[in-house]
């Protein structure tokens, strides 16, 4: 029990403020490595999600389900066309207006559209 309070005194917070020694210039770099660009995009949940319950439903009875794996088709080909279209955009570096995730090839045309000078 005494070592404990002894530790625990040790510990005491600092008085004086703890002096900020740079070790790097704080500065960006002219441009961004796309190293770590893995995205897992997951389309059509809710369509898939009606269509296994469709079949559950039905004992797996596709001519009782058609219009569901119809929808399903319709948003997997939909997905896909806007899949492609958006890695032809981010190949060029082209910014998409309000585009929340960008590339490391968008990225990297924003900071050469916009230098930063320390």
């Amino acid at each position: 029990m005494r070592l404990a309070t002894l530790l625990l005194a040790a510990r005491s917070p600092q008085k004086e403020p703890v002096p900020f020694k740079e070790r790097l210039p704080l500065k960006l770099k002219s441009r961004v490595s796309g190293r770590g660009m893995n995205t897992t995009e997951v389309f059509c949940i809710h369509e898939m999600s009606v269509l296994f319950a469709c079949l559950k439903t039905n004992e797996f009875s596709q001519k009782l389900c058609s219009n569901e794996i119809e929808n399903f088709q319709k948003c997997y080909s939909s997905s896909l066309t806007m899949r492609e279209g958006r890695k032809e955009k981010e190949a060029k570096g082209i910014l998409i207006p309000g585009e929340k995730k960008l590339s490391h090839k968008q990225v990297n045309t924003l900071l050469r559209q916009f230098p930063q000078f320390v």
